[in-house]
């Protein structure tokens, strides 16, 4: 089933639910798969070539100078992200340590990017030194303080950072974290192999942006150029995944799950009666896969029910509403065990996902605290459902932590795993890519 009921001006959105809907009788849960894709742009306001505001947050601390080719790297590929930015996007660069100081502008608040503050940023950059400790919390409301003033912008922030988040206590860093939600998205890069993976996926989830490692420091150029070029194709700036539910009925969850997975439902905010929207950040032409799950009361037999509706809705910095899209979710109680016990392949594929992040995150902080049983079996899991799925990749990764024997397929942890590539797997866990269907 698929909807598509953009309002003119807006980009084309369009939802799609895949989902089996028909249930045992008594059955209570209804899974069900929203594929949302965003075409085309806003013809104004918030669109592209419309308000855009970048916060680069520069990690400076000490340890960045070890080795200097870091904080080298980290100059380059700063300079490359104000580059890439279009003509009349607001800005500012942060240096980060155990405080956030302005780099550019000197004073805490945004400029307009032209030919002459391109210049100036990029000399005030080539200035930064290394010294200091870590707060990556307040390098977080730093940034919340300068783009808080433009909620009518697209607002997007790069943190990089090389190290563990030291400076403060992790009570601090939640806390800046829920108080930056819903005023910037944040994409986190993690340069070397010196930095705690859960910190940087706390802080990218939180904020609804994406986590990678860059172990080579001569790499941060082009990524940061890609987040760059991302940002500024964002079309749309505030864009929830609205639910709708009759009274009987309960979300047990809602997750994305691609392309990476976040759980979403301890996220939700109520917009009325059984209504709860789930936060998605900003849109450009991009497609983006929702996992849904919803507890019902068992109906009569061979009487189709909506549980739900699945709807988009756009927020202007006014407070107004735009529905972009709306389809139902169904379901259908029967007798009949071949049609229930069908599972639709979407749903199925992703549960897997899932379950395969869990196992890789799982066997790695088993192994990282010396629980070799715990570790081999969980890592040995995940091999299994990366190689189910058709994930080589993963697959791969995975086996850059274990040894396979080729004949028995006995898993063994390798005594010999280098940081970058335990680090490479953790990351990657959450990434995911749309069901192949041939």
């Amino acid at each position: 089933m698929a909807a598509n009921e953009s309002p003119s001006g807006a980009p084309d959105f369009e939802v799609e639910v895949f989902q089996n809907q028909y249930l045992p009788m008594g059955g209570r849960e209804v899974h069900a798969v929203a594929t949302v894709t965003a075409k085309g742009e806003v013809s104004g306001g918030a669109a592209r070539g419309g308000l855009a505001a970048e916060v680069i947050l520069v990690d400076t601390s000490g340890s960045m100078d070890f080795p200097g080719t870091k904080l080298s790297s980290a100059k380059h590929a700063t300079k490359a992200a104000i580059d890439a930015l279009r003509e009349g996007t607001l800005f500012a660069v942060v240096s980060g340590t155990g405080m956030a100081s302005m780099v550019y502008p000197a004073e805490e608040r945004l400029v307009v990017l032209d030919a002459h503050t391109r210049r100036e940023a990029k000399r005030a950059v080539d200035r930064l030194r290394a010294r200091g400790g870590t707060a990556i919390g307040q390098w977080l409301l730093a940034a919340k303080r300068l783009l808080a003033p433009y909620p009518e912008a697209i607002r997007h922030a790069i943190l990089l950072t090389d190290g563990k988040d030291e400076s403060e206590t992790a009570a601090d860093l939640a806390a800046a974290i829920e108080q930056c939600q819903g005023v910037f998205t944040c994409d986190c890069r993690g340069v070397g192999t010196d930095w705690v993976v859960a910190e940087l996926r706390q802080v990218a989830s939180g904020l609804l942006g994406s986590l990678d490692i860059v172990a080579e420091p001569a790499n941060l150029v082009a990524d940061f150029t890609a987040m760059i070029e991302n940002a500024m194709g964002k079309a749309v700036a505030d864009v929830a995944l609205r639910l709708r539910t009759p009274g009987s009925a309960r979300v047990k969850f809602v997750k994305q799950v691609r392309p990476s997975i976040e759980e979403l439902t301890h996220r939700r905010q109520d917009a009325g009666p059984n209504i709860g929207d789930y936060p998605t950040g900003s849109w450009g032409a991009e497609s983006r896969d929702y996992h849904v799950c919803l507890e019902v009361e068992p109906g009569d037999i061979d009487d189709p029910v909506r549980v739900g509706l699945v709807s988009l809705v756009s927020r202007a910095a006014d407070g107004s509403e735009t529905e972009l899209t709306r389809i139902g979710v169904f379901a259908e109680w029967t007798d009949n065990e071949e049609l229930s016990t069908k599972i639709s392949k979407e749903v199925a594929f992703y549960t897997g996902r899932a379950e395969l992040a869990q196992a890789i995150q799982e066997g790695l902080e088993a192994r990282r605290d010396g629980h070799e049983s715990a570790a081999t079996a969980k890592l040995g899991r995940a091999l299994d459902l990366a190689k189910e799925s058709g994930d080589e990749h993963t697959a791969k990764l995975i086996k850059n932590v274990v040894d396979e024997d080729p004949v028995t397929g006995t898993i063994k942890l390798r005594r010999k795993v280098s940081d970058e590539d335990e680090m490479t797997l953790d990351t990657a866990s959450v990434k995911t890519s749309r069901l192949r269907t041939s």
